[in-house]
């Protein structure tokens, strides 16, 4: 299976460009055939993307949560499965451009750096492991989406602002609508990385005989769950709406970006399996 396995990773940022594109196409041309197309072939991406995991993890017999390259595959379909969701349960479809391009970018990394390791540490056989990974990604997928509609909210905010009534302004869904999906983005991923946390605070001592709750990504992970809570509770309590929200929301992705990446390759002692 290890054809398989190289080709597909190099085929898999292909179909999430020409996604992208298709989106893009939608989007900016009002292309009908790209129109048609668009979701129809993300969903033929999701499909090959998880015959991807499953041969991986039969054929390695491991779960792709071995390296930051692995899991910067996970988050990509992560995000696209999200947004796929998002897209056929709602009425809003101006939006898949901008979200999948987070897709293709992390898989992209992933497909380039990406190792089949078949030695792995036997932590990574755990339940608990994948309970917490499971979580913290698709707490790390919804706030990616929430980032992106605080984007969006912010170009369209100043759009109007300016007085200029494009294609953003007649494409785009309205500022509340844009603001209502950012928040309920937020939500949902700051209950999933509450959940994580709770997870990895109660296996971490089973996992590890000298472990410290200091570790740099522990503290990190703490910090962006104190953001996204102070803002929702700024919300709740102080009434904090619009710009406030969305600049928050894009500064907290900011950190989430530097956790997973910078933190987690250099700085981790116990985020680091191999």
């Amino acid at each position: 299976m290890k054809p398989f396995l190289e080709i597909t990773a190099y085929v898999l940022p292909i179909l999430y460009f020409v996604t992208v594109w298709l989106y893009a196409r939608g989007f900016f041309s009002d292309e009908r055939l790209a129109d048609r197309l668009k979701t129809p072939f993300l969903g033929v991406t999701l499909l090959l993307h998880l015959l991807y995991f499953i041969i991986r993890t039969n054929s390695l017999h491991h779960p792709p949560i071995t390296s930051i390259f692995e899991l910067m595959s996970v988050l990509a379909f992560s995000i696209a499965v999200a947004y796929f969701y998002l897209e056929t349960r709602t009425s809003v479809r101006g939006t898949g451009y901008f979200i999948l391009n987070l897709s293709f970018f992390f898989q992209l990394l992933s497909s380039l750096f990406i190792r089949n390791e078949l030695d792995v540490k036997p932590v990574l056989r755990s339940n608990w492991l994948g309970f917490h990974v499971t979580s913290a990604l698709l707490g790390y997928a919804a706030i990616a989406i929430s980032a992106v509609y605080g984007f969006l909210y912010l170009m369209l905010y100043h759009e109007i602002k300016a007085s200029r009534f494009g294609v953003i302004y007649k494409k785009l869904p309205s500022l509340e609508v844009l603001e209502g999906l950012s928040f309920r983005a937020t939500l949902f991923g700051f209950t999933l990385l509450t959940i994580a946390m709770i997870l990895g605070v109660l296996w971490l001592p089973q996992a590890f005989e000298n472990y410290s709750y200091l570790d740099s990504k522990l503290i990190g992970t703490l910090l962006i769950w104190l953001l996204y809570g102070g803002g929702l509770l700024a919300k709740r309590i102080a009434g904090w709406k619009g710009r406030k929200m969305m600049i928050l929301s894009l500064s907290a992705f900011g950190l989430a970006l530097f956790s997973l990446s910078i933190i987690n390759i250099f700085f981790s002692e116990f985020h680091t399996f191999y």
